[in-house]
């Protein structure tokens, strides 16, 4: 007899081939899907996609200690996408500028009160960065370019 064999004894093996596993989407899922994603305008996805990096940003912030340099990361990518996409990003650009502003901001912050305590021994801290290019939102024309080099000004002043 050809079956499964388990502690509790040898099962008979079904000859069908197994089929999607509970809460697995079904092929007419997956096109069904497809289907509304390729409807959907790719500004919408694409900010739908930045305010994910919003949240990474702003989940790596929120921790104890922050993690400054994945924040940064984010930070970084999130102002690349935006910064690069000017006037491309539809309705929802403002929403996403202003996010990235914010992020900036609480990120400068964070590090400021992090200046104050003992450099992490696993980094620097947030020194590196992406190459996103800055727009002065949060702090005006002359703003660094990355997040990563914004506490740097507040060391040098």
């Amino acid at each position: 007899m050809s079956g499964l064999w388990t502690p509790e004894g040898e099962h008979p093996a079904s000859q069908e081939p197994p089929g999607p596993a509970a809460g697995e989407p079904s092929e007419a899922d997956v096109a069904a899907l497809r289907d509304q994603l390729a409807r959907t305008p790719a500004a919408v996805v694409v900010a739908n996609h930045c305010l994910g990096l919003w949240e990474l940003a702003a989940l790596h912030l929120s921790l104890q200690p922050p993690q400054l340099e994945e924040a940064a990361l984010a930070i970084d990518a999130l102002g690349a996408v935006i910064e690069r996409l000017e006037g491309r990003l539809g309705p929802d650009e403002g929403t996403v500028r202003d996010a990235l502003a914010q992020l900036r901001l609480a990120f400068v912050q964070l590090k400021g009160t992090a200046g104050a305590r003992p450099a992490p021994a696993s980094g620097d801290g947030g020194t590196h960065g992406g190459t996103a290019g800055g727009d002065g939102a949060a702090g005006g024309p002359d703003a660094p370019t990355r997040v990563a080099d914004a506490g740097r000004e507040q060391d040098d002043g």
